[in-house]
């Protein structure tokens, strides 16, 4: 079962294929994705990328969290699911 991981701290240069290319060192990358601002499409410093496996996530969080990676010392960590609301922006409503 994949396995989706948080990357924080990266360059804005960062792209998907950058990061794919790190994180394939350490098993099947599923994905790899820089998440971006909506309005400018710049990269907004974080991005996630799901493994193939526990294990290979587990050893791509260990070969890769603190490293130096385009300039910058990465924060890496499993992803944590999103909360879901109740879909009202989060307001009580009676």
């Amino acid at each position: 079962m994949a396995k989706k991981i948080y990357v924080g701290n990266m360059s804005y240069s960062t792209t998907d294929a950058s990061l794919r290319e790190l994180f394939s060192q350490y098993g099947e990358v599923v994905s790899a994705t820089v998440i971006t601002d909506r309005a400018t499409g710049q990269a907004k410093g974080f991005g996630f990328v799901e493994m193939g496996s526990d294990e290979e996530a587990s050893s791509a969080i260990n070969g890769t969290n603190g490293l130096d990676f385009e300039g910058r010392k990465l924060r890496v960590n499993e992803a944590l699911d999103k909360p879901r609301t109740g879909g009202n922006g989060g307001r009580f409503r009676e």
